[in-house]
């Protein structure tokens, strides 16, 4: 029988106490602003709070090794904190956010771990990545920005776009093209501060669900040999190791918003009569019921073993793609049955349920859109 250790569950359930008491009431707040065509963030004031929280309650640097002063928590515990993180809708990462530090870790040198990774381990620094490219979407093989050796330096021209945090980041991890390669090859990472010349945010793209991504230009871009990060050439390995962790956080994010989902039908549904009866008597709302509990069972096993796994040292890149591909059409399918199931009120701006349903339906293009995840799913399996 699978059982999760003690410690993991007394973590778990101290953060759904953060997320029911600090995360759930600030809800209210980001819905307003989305209904006006604001960003749905939460407000530095809001979010000074709930950091301070955090660190009075030890929720900080869950992953960060312990040499950088983190808990160094496996992926099996993290899933618990993210299952919990996805029940609200209040939009908010324990610092410092898993996937860049991941890679990091995984690629960056001393000098580089000095500079980059203690500070953002310790939450004083933020960090985005630009991976995506105007028509090349999740396909490496059209990446065109390409970086050139330059005397000692590195010049970049290109240009990225869908990229996140962008305005609160103080350095941008970059992909660029540096061989003649092919898909993977000749991909090689590199680290562009806040500030550096030919580094331009061309534009912000307000996304659906009150969110924000925007669309970077580097224009010689020129950079010290010191930035690039990891091996000129391999920068697609980490790249991946980073994407994996994000995935892995999507499956149990998808079944916290399913969660939620599922408790306000039960308990709409059961309120709610209709005709002289109750929907809870329906068979169609019981099967929705029902259907949702099955998945959310099932996903929530898929994710704990891909966890389990990665722990291991296993390669979980099909089990990362199984499960954000899994996870996030359910969610999505499950929300979606819960807003029917209020009517009206299930579509109106007021309830969490339409943010968490624009929220799923990015989820379900970004890190892979699903139809690439089954591409490289089914692939996986014929070369066996």
């Amino acid at each position: 029988m699978f059982e999760l250790p003690e410690e993991h569950r007394m973590l778990q359930e101290l953060v759904a106490k953060f997320v029911d008491r600090d995360l759930i009431p600030l809800e209210k707040a980001a819905l307003a602003r989305e209904a006006q065509g604001q960003p749905s963030g939460l407000t530095p004031q809001e979010e000074e709070k709930v950091l301070a929280t955090c660190r009075e309650l030890g929720l900080w640097g869950l992953d960060v090794p312990e040499e950088y002063g983190g808990a160094n928590l496996p992926f099996s515990a993290l899933a618990g904190v993210h299952e919990e993180q996805g029940r609200t809708c209040a939009p908010f990462t324990f610092p410092p956010d898993s996937p860049n530090l991941h890679m990091l870790i995984a690629a960056a040198n001393d000098d580089q771990k000095r500079k980059y990774l203690e500070p953002y381990a310790r939450g004083e620094a933020h960090s985005a990545i630009a991976i995506s490219e105007p028509g090349a979407g999740g396909d490496p093989a059209g990446m065109t920005t390409r970086a050139v050796k330059d005397g000692g330096d590195w010049v970049i021209n290109g240009r990225k776009i869908w990229v996140s945090r962008v305005p609160q980041a103080d350095f941008v991890i970059v992909m660029a093209r540096t061989g003649e390669g092919k898909r993977a090859e000749g991909v090689t990472a590199f680290i562009v501060e806040r500030g550096t010349k030919g580094f331009i945010i061309e534009r912000e793209i307000p996304m659906i669900g009150g969110q924000r991504t925007y669309e970077l230009v580097f224009e010689d871009c020129r950079l010290p040999a010191s930035q690039l990060l990891g091996i000129e050439g391999k920068g697609y390995a980490p790249m991946q190791l980073r994407l994996t962790v994000r995935r892995l956080q999507i499956g149990a994010w998808s079944i916290g918003m399913s969660r939620r989902a599922l408790d306000m039908m039960v308990e709409h549904t059961k309120q709610r009569v209709t005709f002289g009866q109750r929907l809870a008597d329906r068979q169609a709302i019981q099967w929705w019921i029902a259907d949702a509990a099955v998945k959310i069972h099932a996903c929530r096993l898929m994710v704990y073993d891909a966890a389990a796994k990665a722990d291991a040292g296993k390669d979980v890149r099909m089990e990362a793609s199984m499960v954000k591909l899994y996870g996030t059409e359910m969610a999505t399918e499950v929300i979606d049955h819960a807003m029917q199931s209020f009517g009206a009120m299930g579509v109106a701006k007021e309830l969490p349920l339409q943010l968490m349903a624009q929220k799923v339906r990015t989820m379900r293009v970004y890190e892979g859109p699903s139809e690439v995840h089954r591409m490289a799913i089914a692939r996986r399996i014929i070369g066996r």
